[in-house]
């Protein structure tokens, strides 16, 4: 479901924004997404940790799952990916965006994939 875009997240009198907000009601959980029109940089990882912590504290509902970040940026390296990812328990991915969509199999069978990983993830 889409929440919207552009959502304010105030901390210590300063004000954030998260790009896109969904709630996916099977997983009952939010999905942040950030976008980044550059190549993916380890502070990327930190801002999302902080939008993640921050609907955990003050938009979960009691049942919600924990909020799931996405950073889409122009490019990512693997390496840097798995150093800044290191040590957050969030869940945090990072991919590279396309400019173009892929077919609607291919895009629902990727979508799947994901969902059947973070629910092994959560047993």
């Amino acid at each position: 479901m889409f929440v919207g875009t552009q959502q304010r997240i105030s901390i210590a009198g300063m004000n954030y924004y998260v790009d896109m907000v969904f709630y996916n009601k099977i997983l009952k959980s939010y999905v942040l997404i950030d976008l980044k029109m550059n190549n993916l940089k380890p502070d990327n990882f930190g801002q999302m940790n902080m939008y993640i912590n921050y609907y955990k504290e003050e938009v979960n509902d009691e049942g919600d799952q924990d909020p799931i970040g996405i950073i889409l940026c122009a490019k990512k390296e693997e390496a840097l990916a798995r150093m800044s990812i290191k040590g957050i328990d969030n869940n945090i991915y990072a991919a590279k965006y396309t400019t173009v969509m892929p077919d609607i199999e291919l895009l629902q069978a990727e979508v799947q994939k994901v969902v059947e990983q973070y629910n092994e993830g959560k047993k």
